[in-house]
């Protein structure tokens, strides 16, 4: 069995996928995107095909090694994200030629469902309490949240206290008995991420996500110093190299991306060191339904697990949602809070191929938003 082509396709809202095509007609699902440069990646998934075409689908170790290793210039998000989307299809084709499940060939599942949580609110979170509601009456039993918009170096009381406000809001929703995370998105600095998580602390957030940015990875241990909050990051650190100093500086909660972190062979071998910093795995996962479908063969097989994110409904997701790119959508149906270990070879998924050739390039590349503070500086997204 040869490799024999690959194809990528970008559709709406703002995803990028892969095919891969052996000459036994086998083929794999993968999804290589960052968000906003989908463009580029896709360039950066046919360079790396030139190592791929030709070659044996099963020798996945192989082809990651050569993908992340033979050029001089390495890692990075573009090429990580080429090569995890790589990686995604070449497990797909291995679990449909062998008949199983990736988790099965992974070494077998640990856990029968998998908890996941939905998103309330945007970048400017307002009405709460029913955004809450509505996840809850969807099936959650955990929400996340973002904790503010644009926000200044230091947080006026004023701002504090909307923060709070708006964290009180989620709590009061969802009672003791579920769950919130409050995510800062990079947008505070150390000092202010310390002031505004000890106002969290007393309403027992799930975790508070990156409360620095990836480049102050070296300042996050500050911020697990000054609470009992869980502390959580990951979603922009690509390699088990990049998330070692963040699992060293004691975070409780770690987030790589299956579609950014070099796939499913990358993120397993994170997930098991960071099992040995005793820290728990999160797949960050604002993506569509190849890399949802990645995270949890992940979930399924890792024993630190703690809870998967998804974007079903997604305020992200406009003209598009995961569901629509599959042929049975209730593979991702959610009950109780959780969603079903998937039983299918493979991924466990069936991607509407006719869906996704006709969306390809049917809308405009993605571009995240530029702020400005203010005084008329930059402020991060």
């Amino acid at each position: 069995m040869k490799i024999t082509r690959v194809e990528t396709f970008a559709v709406p809202p703002r995803w990028l996928l892969c095919r891969v095509e052996t000459d036994d007609g086998v083929v794999g699902w993968g999804e290589p995107v960052v968000e906003g440069r989908a463009s580029t990646v896709r360039t950066a998934v046919h360079e790396l095909a030139e190592l791929l075409l030709g070659r044996d689908p099963m020798r996945i170790e192989d082809h990651w090694q050569l993908m992340t290793k033979a050029s001089f210039y390495r890692g990075g998000p573009v090429l990580s994200s080429a090569v995890a989307g790589l990686d995604q299809a070449l497990w797909d084709i291995a679990g449909k030629v062998l008949g199983v499940p990736v988790h099965v060939m992974l070494g077998g599942p640990v856990r029968e469902r998998v908890r996941s949580y939905g998103w309330v609110g945007g970048d400017e979170p307002a009405q709460i309490t029913e955004a809450v509601a509505e996840r809850v009456e969807a099936g959650f039993t955990a929400v996340k949240m973002n904790a503010a918009g644009r926000t200044d170096p230091l947080s006026t009381p004023r701002a504090v206290e909307e923060i709070v406000r708006r964290a009180e809001a989620a709590r009061d929703a969802l009672g003791p008995d579920r769950d919130f995370a409050v995510d800062f998105h990079g947008r505070f600095t150390a000092a202010n991420a310390r002031r505004v998580v000890e106002h969290l602390a007393p309403l027992h957030p799930l975790f508070v996500e990156e409360p620095v940015l990836p480049e102050h990875t070296h300042r996050i241990g500050d911020v697990v110093a000054a609470t009992t909050v869980p502390i959580a990051t990951g979603e922009r650190l690509f390699s088990r190299a990049e998330v070692l100093p963040a699992l060293q500086a004691g975070i409780a909660v770690l987030q790589p991306d299956l579609s950014h972190a070099g796939g499913i062979s990358e993120v397993r071998r994170i997930a098991a060191l960071a099992e040995t910093f005793d820290v728990l795995l999160a797949p960050h996962c604002p993506l569509g339904p190849v890399a949802l479908a990645a995270s949890l063969q992940i979930a399924c097989c890792v024993p630190n697990f703690l809870i998967q994110e998804q974007s079903i409904g997604i305020h992200y997701n406009r003209g598009a949602d995961v569901l629509d790119y599959l042929v049975d959508p209730e593979v991702f149906a959610v009950t109780d809070g959780y969603l079903a270990r998937p039983g299918a070879p493979g991924l466990g998924i069936t991607v509407d191929e006719r869906a996704v050739r006709a969306a390809d390039g049917s809308v405009p590349d993605w571009r995240g938003p530029v702020w400005r503070h203010p005084d008329g500086s930059f402020a991060e997204w």
